[in-house]
């Protein structure tokens, strides 16, 4: 009987209704039907309820999931940090005086020019400067007139002992010759001492043996840059210790920090430090410490630690403030990529591979990071295998339960 054309056809309510049942029928198991066959269902792992991930040996996501035991690594742990300011190193610091007293005639740099070691910065005229050339002139031909009596003495003794040889002279004039010859040479070489300490004398005046003009020059004594100019043309100083400018010469630039005194014990002259300057984010200045302070701030309870750092192109600058690090000897702790840490939730995260497939989640203590690696300071030990590439798939798996 076909049902469903007389279900059609039929005008007959209670034939269709009949129909009706029978074609039911054929659709539901329990009437002798044929059951439609379920599509087949997705391979799915229902996540263990102990807080394991599971991933499906037949799942392509455990190919992208990379894991590595983990190993010790070398880390420089920072023990102190403290705020610091660049200053001028010390030792680097000179103020040009003036060598002799007189009248400034023409200062020739200005501030914040460089200059080298021996360049002249200030032209002065001194009397001093003129008497000194005169003096030095006045030795000069002391030198020559002392030369000139030695050497006359000289052949007068050579005459002198020819004649006592013939027997034509007194061996008491002979004797008197030679301590004539003596003195002249004695009288030479107290003129040659003389004139060597005028000549020195010229020198520390900035001024040369035999020079004509009566000038002379402040020089700098170091290489460096003019910092602060004091003096003006045309001023008359008498007071050769006042300071006519300072060079400091910034090739080498001192970090001064105050360190708490409880932390003091952790930092020695000579070791190295780190220093971090809001000027240039990100980027580190290594620097030596040079000097720890003999006293302690009554008033904030911290000591001064300078460190010095090279500056060889003159980016840092006086009064730049930054961050003193204190590096620690290195030390063995236990390493992972810094790939392999998640945050959540303020918590630093890795995955441990406990199985082929099986992970887990565990917290961690993470220290600084040094390079590609952070040191796990807690939760983690050598020889457990951790998951470092493929993060993020297994959160996604996590996140799927």
């Amino acid at each position: 009987m076909n049902c469903r054309r007389s279900v059609i056809m039929s005008s007959s309510p209670a034939q269709a209704g009949v129909c009706a049942i029978l074609i039911g029928c054929i659709w539901l198991p329990g009437c002798g039907g044929v059951a439609a066959a379920p599509e087949p269902a997705a391979a799915v792992v229902t996540p263990p309820a102990d807080g394991r991930i599971v991933v499906p040996a037949n799942s392509p996501k455990l190919n992208l999931i990379h894991v590595a035991p983990v190993s010790m690594g070398p880390f420089e742990l920072e023990e102190v940090t403290a705020p610091g300011e660049i200053e001028a190193n010390p030792n680097r610091v000179s103020h040009v005086l003036m060598p002799v007293m007189g009248r400034i005639r023409e200062v020739l740099v200005h501030l914040g020019d460089t200059v080298t070691e021996g360049q002249p910065l200030v032209i002065i005229e001194s009397p001093d400067a003129t008497a000194a050339l005169a003096t030095q002139m006045q030795a000069e031909a002391q030198i020559r007139q002392a030369k000139s009596a030695l050497l006359k003495s000289q052949r007068d003794l050579a005459r002198a002992r020819e004649l006592n040889e013939r027997g034509a002279l007194a061996l008491k004039e002979l004797q008197s010759a030679e301590n004539d010859a003596v003195q002249a040479q004695a009288n030479v070489d107290q003129a040659q001492a003389a004139a060597d300490a005028n000549a020195q004398r010229l020198k520390t005046l900035g001024l040369e043996p035999g020079q004509l003009s009566p000038l002379t020059f402040s020089r700098a004594p170091i290489g460096g840059k003019v910092m602060e100019i004091a003096v003006a043309p045309g001023e008359y100083r008498n007071d050769t210790s006042a300071s006519l400018m300072t060079i400091n010469d910034l090739r080498t630039v001192w970090m001064s920090a105050l360190v708490p005194e409880t932390r003091i014990r952790y930092i020695q002259v000579g070791e190295s430090v780190r220093a971090e300057f809001s000027a240039y984010p990100g980027e580190v200045f290594q620097a030596r410490v040079m000097r720890i302070a003999d006293t302690v701030d009554p008033q904030t309870r911290t000591i001064r630690v300078d460190a010095e750092i090279p500056n060889p192109s003159g980016r840092l600058r006086v009064g730049m403030f930054g961050q003193f690090h204190h590096l620690h000897t290195p030390v063995q702790k236990v390493a992972v990529p810094v790939a392999a840490v998640v945050e959540t939730n303020g918590r630093s995260v890795v995955y441990i591979e406990e199985s082929q497939g099986v992970f887990r989640e565990r917290t961690i203590t993470a220290g600084e990071r040094q390079n590609d690696l952070l040191p796990a300071l807690s939760g983690l030990s050598t020889g457990e295998r951790v998951v470092v590439d493929g993060v993020m798939l297994l959160r996604t798996e996590e996140a799927g339960r």
